[in-house]
Parts: C-alpha cells; structure tokens; sequence
C-alpha cells in the first residue's frame, strides 16, 4: 500500500517536474509584444506619463524605459491602471512585488517578467489534480498530466500576462464547488468554511481579471441547478443553509468589489475595448471548435509553406477526431456511472454556462471573443478535468485502449515544444520579423518613428523598439539610430511633426515610418527636415497588423 502511495505521488511530482521544465523552457526566446509592454509598464511602477513621448531619443535608451521603480505602492500602480489600461490591478500589484524580489533585473528583465505567469501555469496543475480526485486518484494524476503538456496551456504560461493567474484562481474555485456539492450530496451537511474560501478565491479573481466574473456566474448557475436538479432534489435536506451560505458568499464577493466597481464601467467604455469585430455569422462556432482543438494539439500552421501547412492541419484534425470519440465515450460513462455522475454534472455544466456567456458577448455585445484563443482559459480548468477524467475512465473500462494517454502526452509535448519555438501561437504584429524588415541597410543610420493613435500603440511602438534595438546592438550601429513617438492627430499629424525636427548631423538615414489606421496612399511622396530631404522607397511598404514604410532621407 505505502509502495502504492509513493509510486502515485512520484507520478504527480513527475508531471509538475514536466509542466515546469515546458513553461520555463526557453522563456526569453520570444520577443514581447504589444500586451506583455502593458504588463512591463504597469509592473515596473511606471505609466505612459514616464515615457519618451513627442521627443527624439536615441534608440540605445529603449531598454532604460524598462527599469524597476522600487518605491512604488500597490495603491499607485492601481491609480495608473485604473487612468490608464482596462484591467483590475492585482496582477500588475504581484508582478511588481515578484520583480522587486528579483531585482537587479539585468538583461534577463524580460525572462524575469515571464516567470511569475510560467510560476501560476506550474500552480494550476496541481490545482486541477486536486480537482480531479472527485473521480478517482488516477483521474487526478491524468489531469495533472493533461494540463502539464497542453499546448495551450504553455502557451498562456509563458505571456507576461494575466491568464495563468486567473485560470489557477479558477481552478481552486472548481475546486472548491466539488467540495460544496459533495457536502450537500454526499455528507449532507454545509461547512461554512468552505464557502467562505471559496467566495475569498472569487474576489481575488474579479481584482484579476474582468472575464473572472464570467466564471463565478457560472459556478453560482452550476450549484443553483444541482440544488434544483431532478435526481438530487429530494435527498437535500439543507436547502435553507445552502441558500444563506451561497446568499452570504455573493454579498461577500459583492460588497469586496465595490471600491473597483466605478472604475470598470469607465474601462467599459474605453476605445482599447473596441478592437473586437462583429461575429460573422456562424464564425464563432467553428472558431470555438478550433480553440478546442488547440487546447490538446497545435501543429505548424501559421506563416508556413503550404504542404506543411496542409500536412499540420490534416494531421490535427485526426487526431481531434480521434481524440474527441475517446472523450465522447469517456463522457457518457462517467454520466451513467453514480459514483461520477455529479462530479461531471458539475464540470458540465460550468463549461456550458461560460460558453453560453461567451456566445451572448459575441452575439449580444457584437464581441467576437471567439477569434482570441487565450480568452478560452475561462472554462480551459473545466475542459481539462472532464478530458482526463474521461481519458481515465475509458482506460479503465471495456473500451479499454492501453496506449491512448501515452499518445496523448506525447502529443502534447509535441505541440508545447512548437509552442516554446514560436512555430505555434506566435506573438501578434510580429516584432522579430518588422525589426528585421526595418534593419535591411544595416550601415545606414536608423530613425524609426510611431506615429500612434493612443496608448496601446505607444506600447505596440515600444515592442518593435526593442526588437530593432536588439538587432542593430549586434552590429553595434545603435549609437546613431533615433526612436520618436509622435502622436498623429486632426489637430497635429505626424507629418507636421516631422517636418519641423532639425536636420540630422548626418549624411543619410533611413526613416521608418510606423503609421497604425495610415492606408498606403496616404503616406506623402516626400518629408523635408530643414535641409534634409526623405523620399519615399515605394519598394519598402509592409503590412503586419499596422503599415510601415521606408523614406530614404539625404
């Protein structure tokens, strides 16, 4: 039995061992875009009050934007945020206390920054083994492995972003649900206790992430109808208690964000809300399914040459296919099984409640969150558990397939492996690739300027920044190259701007102009800097979210 034991927990410290070793693999290997430079700002103590804005400066000076200010209070991080993003402040709080603890940052800054969210992705994986043992302990260990090597879920883990954070406060919530519905149906008592933790995880989550709310209605929706549910209902006796805890929890988690609650109507109403697109029709369905897909397989597919694109998608889909009938059949005996029936009615029907949510966003709201794969780990903890639970089922049962976890596990090492390489959900605007677009005449000195709208675009113009930065310090020209943000409006464009710098103390130059919401055409033939002319290269336009283009300027 000891044997039994300690072969049952080095199996669960095996799969955390991988979890890790997969989300902490090559953190610093991707450059970080537009959402992890929000993070980088709010985190090191600082604002878009601190930065460089309408002024010249020389592009080596980038990396002293990101320096940790230490004397910042949790207090004024959540007054910038709250002026300034749309986000509750939690996360950004914690990421400045974990950088604080790490300080000096060195070079490793950006490793540093992503550690914290990788830190979280380990955390949930124990948090969905303890979930799991609803079913059984090798449920628990087969969902521990689940999340360890799921694409998507090193995906999350390795942004400087709050997804990670989230998803493991959702985790402990799911668990704390089980725990409340095997005390109502199995010990038939309430512990007050419990809810009380579980209405503390909840509150934690609403200061973390706006799309927790979506999660704690789901779970209230869940224990409504198992309270209400036709084949329980006459076995509970503790209707009365039930109500008052679950009413005293929501008064809780009510009252506990009321000192936020202002400030998320006016991030409501932001312009950084609006970059969603309507739902083309049936779009968010099939869109949906794709997300469910890239939580178990991500293949190649993204900016690849056709055949491998083409090999990628045929290859995942089979093995969706193959994959969904193991949790089909998996699904339909934990529900006809009366030792896991309420464990997967529960699971069920918080997954259902969120994507019912999703769904009346995109077709309600006119916000299709469906075309966002990170969005998904809302309901991600529930999709996880019901996978293993229904992968173990099926190894244990007639259907029995010896191999089917090994493949699947090894499936997602695959795909996580192509993850940590950024062959598979690659960072959005491409900063690698507009960095080397942008640095094609290496012995030509740089003037790069963005042109931006508002803040998401100066945190946009900073990612592209950087990664120019790291390129032209390899070839050790970075001294002569200058960065600008300046600011295009009705009142000043860009072009204005431009053309009232003085001229450069140099023969030629090269000036990329980083213009978001500029169509081609209306970028002018020609900009004039005192005495120095900048012609347009009508060879040198790209297009990678937003259009750059080249002036040569002598």
């Amino acid at each position: 039995m000891k044997k039994r034991v300690c072969i049952h927990y080095l199996i669960l410290i095996g799969a955390i061992a991988l979890g890790a070793i997969l989300r902490f693999w090559h953190l610093d290997l991707k450059p970080l875009w537009m959402d992890e430079v929000i993070t980088a700002i709010f985190s090191l103590g600082k604002s878009y009050n601190d930065l460089p804005l309408g002024v010249v400066f020389p592009l080596e000076r980038v990396q002293e934007i990101f320096t940790f200010q230490p004397k910042v209070s949790c207090a004024e991080i959540a007054e910038n945020i709250a002026r300034q993003s749309t986000h509750p402040p939690l996360f950004f709080c914690s990421m400045h206390a974990w950088l604080g603890w790490l300080s000096p940052l060195g070079q490793e800054w950006v490793e540093k920054l992503r550690e914290l969210p990788a830190l979280f992705g380990v955390g949930a994986i124990a948090a969905i083994y303890a979930v799991n043992l609803a079913f059984s302990k090798t449920s628990a260990l087969t969902a521990a492995a689940v999340m360890a090597v799921s694409p998507f879920a090193v995906y999350l883990s390795q942004e400087a972003r709050h997804y990670t954070l989230p998803m493991l406060l959702i985790t402990l919530g799911l668990l704390g649900l089980m725990q409340i519905q095997q005390d109502i149906f199995q010990k038939q008592k309430v512990r007050f206790w419990v809810w009380f933790r579980w209405a503390i995880i909840n509150i934690i989550a609403l200061y973390v992430h706006y799309f927790c709310v979506l999660a704690f209605l789901a779970q209230i929706a869940t224990l409504i109808l198992l309270i209400y549910y036709p084949l329980y209902d006459k076995s509970i006796k503790l209707k009365r208690q039930i109500w008052f805890a679950l009413i005293l929890s929501l008064s809780a988690v009510a009252i506990s964000f009321i000192p936020w609650f202002m400030v998320t109507l006016s991030h409501f109403h932001r312009s950084e809300t609006d970059w969603l697109n309507s739902p083309a029709h049936i779009a968010p369905f099939y869109q949906t399914l794709i997300n469910w897909v890239l939580m178990v397989i991500s293949l190649p597919v993204e900016n690849q040459p056709l055949p491998i694109a083409i090999i990628s998608g045929l290859l995942m889909l089979m093995f969706a296919i193959w994959v969904g009938r193991q949790i089909f059949l998996g699904l339909r005996l934990l529900w006809g099984t009366p030792k896991t029936h309420l464990a997967t009615l529960t699971l069920l029907s918080f997954s259902g409640w969120v994507l019912l949510e999703f769904f009346a966003i995109v077709y309600l709201l006119n916000k299709d969150i469906t075309i966002v794969p990170r969005y998904n780990f809302v309901y991600y903890p529930s999709f996880c558990a019901l996978i293993a639970a229904s992968l173990d089922r099926i190894q244990n049962s007639k259907f029995k397939i010896q191999k089917q976890i090994f493949i699947f596990l090894l499936v997602g090492v695959l795909s996580s492996s192509f993850v940590v390489s950024n062959l598979v959900f690659e960072k959005p605007f491409k900063p690698e690739q507009v960095a080397r677009h942008i640095n094609q005449n290496a012995a030509v000195p740089l003037m790069v300027v963005m042109a931006y709208r508002d803040y998401q675009d100066v945190a946009l113009g900073l990612s592209f920044a950087l990664e120019v930065e790291k390129v032209r310090k390899i070839i050790k020209s970075e001294k002569l190259d200058k960065f600008a943000f300046f600011k295009n409006s009705q009142e000043l464009s860009v072009w204005q701007q431009l053309s009232q710098l003085p001229a450069p103390a140099i023969s030629k130059m090269n000036l990329w102009v980083i213009a978001p919401g500029i169509k081609r055409r209306d970028y002018p033939p020609q900009i004039v800097m005192s005495r120095f002319n900048c012609t347009i290269d009508s060879t040198q336009h790209y297009r990678i979210g937003v259009p750059y283009q080249l002036y040569r300027c002598m």
